[in-house]
């Protein structure tokens, strides 16, 4: 089924949308999900919570790419989740990929981090722009889907240590970028 014809079924308040981006999306939003929560059962009620973000939010609003609005709100739901089972602990699997970059962004408080957080993405996008396709392919498995190292070496067949100083260059290129343009 085409996106406008899922996004349709929402206008319609057909559940049979939700079952449509389930069968459509569904595996996608699981390896998404699942890349961040490791875990079965979270990453189950992170589909149910994104399918009725997805709900809740179409109408009113109509997204003009429809894959990328469902893997954001998948990401969205699936980091908060992570962020709220693991604030008191650290996780005993490693880093989260984005803790990789976070832990070098100085925190501000609420207000500030909000205002901020626009002029940040901007900074990253302008850097992704910046770099070849393959940087920015390792970069997005990376930090956006939270790929694994290993699976990011399999799927360019290369090793794994040769993977992981890839990632690390284009990670100390970013931070370089970050600091040349006052942010860190």
């Amino acid at each position: 089924m085409k996106d406008d014809d899922i996004i349709a079924l929402y206008f319609s308040r057909s559940e049979e949308a939700i079952r449509q981006t389930e069968k459509k999306y569904g595996p996608l939003c699981r390896h998404i999900a699942g890349n961040i929560l490791n875990n079965n059962e979270d990453v189950n009620e992170c589909l149910n919570d994104s399918w009725l973000a997805l709900w809740d939010q179409i109408p009113p609003e109509r997204p003009g790419h429809l894959r990328a609005y469902i893997c954001r709100i998948v990401r969205n739901t699936a980091l908060k989740r992570y962020r709220d089972d693991h604030t008191q602990k650290r996780d005993p699997g490693g880093l989260l990929p984005l803790d990789e970059l976070l832990d070098h962004i100085p925190a501000k408080d609420d207000t500030a981090r909000e205002i901020e957080t626009g002029e940040l993405t901007r900074a990253i996008e302008t850097f992704l722009d910046s770099l070849s396709a393959e940087k920015r392919a390792l970069f997005i498995k990376r930090y956006w889907f939270c790929e694994s190292v290993k699976e990011i070496a399999g799927e360019l067949g290369i090793g794994e240590r040769h993977a992981s100083v890839r990632i690390g260059r284009v990670r100390k290129h970013l931070l370089r970028y970050l600091e040349q343009e006052g942010w860190l």
